[in-house]
This record gives structure tokens, sequence and C-alpha cells, in this order.
């Protein structure tokens, strides 16, 4: 096991503490941003409590149970160190929350295959004008005991990686941006592309993702062709020197020393917690003049916090002691999906819902989502009404372009014939490249 425990969950409760400052801050140093209300226009499923999440074959893919409860649950209630600050409203849903992952869904929002309703949630989106299909994301709110559907009160998200890339590998599907290694695997988004091969070096892209190991990282979805230019680099601090106001984030060496913090302060850097640092100018070799030092995306450690974490698994020990985006995880008891108990080790990407006991989160369900050299199973739902049809190539949902015309794509309630604007559907797939959700199905539902 890493030698960083302590300073890594002195940082963890430190970030928690900044969370408020860090959700609402957006601004300054060319950043994109957007704040508002709700995603998308979709009615949440059962009303005002959100549908079960489920998921099919061995946690392969998210499912579409529909809730039945009648409360909002969305009334302010409690204040929480993760910042919820909301009361259960009688619907189940009652157990202090926060969610780490990429989003997999919209309508209202799919979170590692849960699905929170955000009716009145505040949502943050830095580095884009909307949140996104593979977008990263924190959620905190409100969840039911057994992970079935959640409650939103705060939405952020923001981008990990800016900059030129280089070392692009196709056959191991991997690269470098901004002194960081980036993977990728079956579930990564391709936004304006068909995949890493239309990755031109040297060329300035944005990566989302999770961190993994110190100095890489896991791509969740890759814009080629992004809006912004700004520099932008995301991992865990290594080789601090406080006094030289330096630390490195994979082979990159950052300069804090002229910049302004957000969500963790200069006092609280520690090696092994996890941060980004933004600029105005790309790095000369090595070295990076942070204008700007942010906490990711806070975790906190409070007891009896339910936790979902979506990230890849470093200091594997036993199947009952591993770390996931630097938490420590007891699975010992877990309810292990999407693959063979035996796959679980380091570089093992994987979804973890459970509650926070004693600084470790001991988790109820897991999921494997991909194993290197084996792969895994990816799913994305879209849940809404279908605008700007075209054809079934080219529909939306959700703002999400969709193509349904593929000859294995299955319909349920209906026929492709019956696919017009204003028609309520659930649309799973698999893909998304060029921006474009390949459906493997289409529900239409009342």
């Amino acid at each position: 096991m890493s030698t960083m425990k302590t300073p890594r969950r002195l940082m963890l409760g430190l970030l928690s503490v900044g969370l408020t400052a860090l959700l609402m801050s957006c601004g300054g140093d060319g950043r994109g941003s957007a704040t508002h209300q709700s995603v998308g226009t979709g009615t949440a499923i059962g009303g005002d409590s959100p549908g079960g999440a489920g998921t099919g074959s061995g946690g392969d893919a998210t499912g579409t149970g529909a809730g039945t409860g009648t409360g909002s649950g969305d009334t302010a209630g409690n204040s929480n160190t993760d910042g919820s600050g909301v009361g259960s409203g009688g619907t189940g849903v009652t157990a202090d929350a926060a969610g780490i992952g990429a989003a997999d869904g919209l309508g209202s929002i799919i979170l590692n295959g849960l699905r929170y309703t955000t009716g009145t949630a505040t949502i943050t989106v830095e580095d884009a004008t909307e949140l996104q299909i593979g977008m990263s994301a924190r959620v905190a709110g409100k969840v039911d005991p057994d992970f079935t559907r959640g409650i939103a009160t705060q939405v952020v998200s923001g981008a990990e990686l800016r900059g030129a890339v280089s070392r692009i590998d196709v056959g191991t599907g991997s690269f470098v941006v901004m002194g960081i290694r980036v993977s990728i695997d079956s579930a990564t988004v391709w936004a304006d592309a068909s995949g890493l091969a239309s990755v031109a070096d040297g060329s300035l892209i944005q990566v989302w993702g999770l961190p993994g190991a110190p100095g890489t990282l896991r791509a969740t979805r890759v814009q080629i062709a992004p809006p912004l230019t700004a520099p932008l680099v995301t991992a865990a601090v290594q080789n601090l020197d406080a006094a030289n106001q330096t630390f490195m984030l994979g082979e990159l060496t950052v300069n804090y020393s002229g910049a302004s913090f957000a969500g963790i302060d200069a006092s609280s850097l520690a090696n092994g917690g996890i941060v980004r640092a933004r600029g105005t100018a790309a790095p000369i070799g090595n070295a990076f003049a942070a204008t700007k030092v942010e906490g990711w995306y806070a975790i906190p450690a409070s007891n009896g916090i339910a936790l979902q974490l979506a990230g890849v698994i470093t200091d594997f020990a036993s199947r009952g002691a591993f770390e996931v985006l630097g938490t420590p995880v007891d699975a010992t008891n877990a309810l292990i999906t999407g693959g063979p108990v035996a796959s679980l080790g380091n570089g093992v990407k994987v979804e973890v819902d459970g509650f926070m006991s004693g600084g470790v989160l001991v988790v109820k369900k897991l999921r494997i989502r991909h194993v290197p050299g084996t792969g895994g199973p990816a799913s994305f739902m879209l849940i809404g009404a279908i605008g700007s049809y075209l054809s079934p190539a080219s529909f939306r949902v959700q703002g999400q372009p969709v193509d349904a015309s593929g000859p294995g794509t299955v319909f349920e309630n209906g026929t492709a014939a019956n696919l017009a604007n204003g028609r309520s559907v659930t649309v799973v797939g698999d893909r998304v490249i060029n921006g474009i959700l390949i459906a493997q199905r289409v529900k239409f539902t009342p």
C-alpha cells in the first residue's frame, strides 16, 4: 500500500471543508462555464422520484426501472459536509451522498449507472457550455440505501486536461497531454472524432477523465477541437516543495508561486492529493506556471456518507484493501458484477457504491467496467423526448445526437417508423463516435 495515506486522507478532509467554494467557483483563466438549474428538459420517470438505475446482465448495462415515489424530496433540510443540504422528503432517498465519475446518461443525470433527478440542483459546468455524456462530474445530494435512485442538489463538472498531444500510440490506446499519460477504453466518448487514429500529434485537445496512478488518467471524453486554449492539467501531487512553491503533476513541474487557489489553499497541499492546475501559457519544456490551483472533486470522508466512485484501481493488495481515486476501499462483502472477482487488480476500471466508515469506503456493489487486455462493457443512456428529428440516423435526445439506423438496433413498444419529434424514449448505446450515440436499443415510453 502507499506510504502517503496520512497526508492523502488529510487532503481529502480539507478538500471536503472547501467544497462549496470549489463547486460554485467558475471564472477567470479564459475558461468557458455555465451555471443553471437543470440538464435538458426531460421529465424524470415516476414524477419526482427517479427511476431505478438497475443493471442488466452482470452489471453490463444500465436498466430502466421506474421509480414510484410521489414526494419530491428536494426541499432543503440538514447541512452536511458534502454540501448536499437536502432533506429526505419522505421518498426513502435519505443518505447524504456524493458521486464522482463520468456522466453515462442524461435525463436528469445518470452517474455510474445511478439516476439522479436534478429538478432543484445547481449545475456548474466549466470548460464547456453544457454537461454532456462522458464528462467527469461530481454529484452531491441524497441516495437510497440500495443505490437505486438519487436526488441531486449540486452537480459540478470540469475538464481534466487541455494542451498539446504527443506520443500517440494507437496500438496501446494511449497518448500524453501536459505531461500526463492518458489511456482510453471502450467507454471513452469521442466528441468530434472517430477515435485515437483521428488525433494529430501536436494538436490541441481537451480531455475529461478519471485519475489513476500518479501521472495517469483514464479518458472518459476527448474533444480534439476545443473552443478554449488555456492550458489545464489534473493529477496527484508529487514531490511537493513548499519552500520553492513547486510540485509535480506527472512529468510536469508546476510552479504555483503566482497562483490563486480555489477549494484548497497552499498550506493544505500534500503529496497524493489530486488538484487541477490552470495557466495562461503552455509549458516550457516540463515547466508550467500555474495561475490557479483548484482542489479536484472533494471526496467526503465522514462516517455514514454514501459514496459512489468510478475510477481505476490503485494500490491493490486484496479485495478488501485497494484504492479508487485515492480513497481506501474494502470490497470484501460487495456484490461484484461485470467480470470475475479474480480480475480485480491495479489498472482495472470499476464503479463502487458504499458507505464511508473510519476513512474507508465499505462497498455494497462493485461493477467491473474494464480489465486491461480484456476490455469490458460500456453503456450510455438518454431519457427524454426526441427533438431535431430528420431520420432514424439523425435525431436528438437531451441535446445528444443519436443514430438508431443500425441493423442491430432493437425497438421496444414501437418501430423506427414511430420515431418523431416529441416522442418520449429511452435510448441505450455503447459507443459515442464523432459526437453521435450509436443506439443499440430504443424504448418508446408513455
